[in-house]
């Protein structure tokens, strides 16, 4: 990203929003917009607007920030090793912008495939069901159905 479009990206988006995914920061547990959010549709990157995770794969695991079973698909995210504060995760980026989504773990719910994305609200724009043939998402609404 060039200079200049990091500066517009600044202007466009909330100071924690850039933190979160262009520095890879963290938003405080339990203060997210979308960790206690179950509304249908679906959630989309905040830089790129690329398409992430569905509503029907959102549940409340109680850690402090939204968690996911899955992603709408594998190939909207990216998965890296993070060694950061001593500890061994798998860090999630979005695979079109690069931004830093949070983390996956393998302790979510074994009958939905024992994964638990768990993301920053800040990098997140939800899109409601009955908004997202008007915002472009009309191929998306399958996955929430």
């Amino acid at each position: 990203m060039t200079e200049e479009s990091k500066e517009a990206l600044r202007k466009r988006i909330s100071d924690l929003a850039y933190e979160v995914t262009q520095n890879a920061a963290t938003e405080r547990a339990f203060t997210g917009e979308y960790d206690k959010f179950f509304e249908k549709g679906i959630y989309v990157d905040i830089v790129s607007g690329e398409p992430l995770f569905s509503s029907t794969d959102k549940y409340d695991s109680g850690c402090g920030w939204p968690a996911f079973t899955k992603p709408i698909s594998n190939h909207r995210v990216s998965n890296h090793e993070d060694h950061s504060f001593g500890m061994r995760r798998i860090e999630v980026r979005s695979q079109e912008a690069d931004s830093h989504l949070g983390h996956v773990f393998n302790d979510g719910p074994l009958d939905r495939g024992g994964l638990r994305y768990c993301i920053n609200s800040a990098a997140l724009k939800f899109i409601p069901y009955e908004e997202m043939e008007k915002e472009g998402y009309a191929d998306y609404m399958a996955v929430v159905e």
